[in-house]
C-alpha cells in the first residue's frame, strides 16, 4: 500500500477505517476522499511539468506527497529555477524512504506497546505543522486558512468523519483563496 497509494494521511484513515468496520469499499473511499486535496497540489504543479513526457508526468504526479511538494514549492520561492527534477529526486527519496519505513514500521510495530501513550501521537501533526509554516506567504493566507481550519474543527464537531472534515475544510479554504485573490485583481 505504501508504494501504490503514497499518501500517508490516506492511509492511516484507510486502514482505521477498515479495522473499525472491516468494509473495504469503505475504507477505500474514505483513503481516495482524503486524497482530494493532490488535485489542487498538482494543479499547482502545472508549470513545473510542462515540457515533461506523459509517463515523467505520471511518475511526478505519484511520488509526489506533501512534504517533498511543500519543499519544491519552498524552495521555488526562493530560486525559480527549482523544477521537475528537484521534485522528482525528493519524490523518490521519500517515497524510497516510505516505503521501507513502514515495512519496518509493520514488522516491528507488533511488539512495541501504544507509542501514543508517550505522547508520539503528535509526530504527524507536527509535520503538517513544519510544512503549513514554509508555506505562509503573509497576511493573504490568514483568512483562508482560518476559514479551512474553522470548517474542519466545526465537521470534525458535528461528528463526520475526520477525512471529509478535512475535504470540507481544503475545498472551504481554496475557495476563499479564490476569492481573496479574485477581489485583489478587480482592486488593482
Amino acid at each position: 500500500m505504501s508504494s501504490i497509494v503514497h499518501a500517508g494521511s490516506s492511509q492511516i484513515v484507510a486502514v482505521e477505517q477498515f479495522a473499525g468496520t472491516s468494509a473495504v469499499v469503505g475504507a477505500a473511499f474514505a483513503g481516495a476522499a482524503l486524497n482530494l486535496r493532490y488535485i489542487g497540489i498538482v494543479a499547482s504543479l502545472s508549470d513545473i511539468l510542462s515540457g515533461l513526457s506523459l509517463r515523467m508526468k505520471l511518475l511526478a504526479i505519484h511520488i509526489t506527497g506533501d512534504e517533498n511538494w511543500a519543499l519544491t514549492m519552498a524552495e521555488r520561492a526562493k530560486n525559480p529555477a527549482v523544477g521537475a527534477s528537484f521534485l522528482i529526486g525528493s519524490g523518490l527519496v521519500m517515497i524510497s524512504v516510505w516505503t521501507v519505513s513502514t515495512t519496518l514500521g509493520a514488522v516491528a510495530g507488533s511488539t512495541l506497546p501504544n507509542l501514543e501513550q508517550f505522547g508520539l501521537g503528535f509526530a504527524f501533526t507536527a509535520a503538517f505543522i513544519a510544512m503549513a509554516r514554509g508555506l505562509w506567504r503573509g497576511p493573504a493566507n490568514l483568512v483562508p486558512w482560518i476559514i479551512s481550519f474553522a470548517v474542519t474543527i466545526g465537521v470534525v464537531t458535528l461528528g463526520a468523519p475526520k477525512a471529509y472534515a478535512i475535504v470540507a475544510g481544503a475545498i472551504c479554504g481554496l475557495a476563499v483563496s479564490h476569492l481573496v485573490r479574485s477581489k485583489k485583481k478587480v482592486v488593482l
